[in-house]
C-alpha cells in the first residue's frame, strides 16, 4: 500500500506541474501576435494611401454597418 500512495503521489506532482504549460501559453500568444504584425504590415505595404486612410475607411465601414 506504501508504493501504491508513492506512486499517486508522483504522478499526482507531475500533473500539477504548469510550468511547461505556461511557457507554451507565452509562445502561442507571441506567435500570434507576430502573425497579426505580419498580416498588417503586408496589407498597410499594398497600400499606396497611407495608414490614415486604412483607419478612415475601417471607421467608415464600422459606422455604416452600425448604422
Amino acid at each position: 500500500m506504501k508504493k501504491l500512495t508513492e506512486f499517486y503521489v508522483k504522478a499526482t506532482q507531475q500533473l500539477n506541474n504548469e510550468k511547461g504549460a505556461q511557457s507554451l501559453e507565452w509562445l502561442g500568444i507571441a506567435a500570434l501576435l507576430i502573425l497579426v504584425l505580419g498580416i498588417v504590415s503586408s496589407a498597410i505595404s499594398d497600400q499606396s494611401d497611407g495608414i490614415g486612410k486604412i483607419i478612415s475607411d475601417i471607421i467608415t465601414k464600422i459606422s455604416n454597418m452600425v448604422g
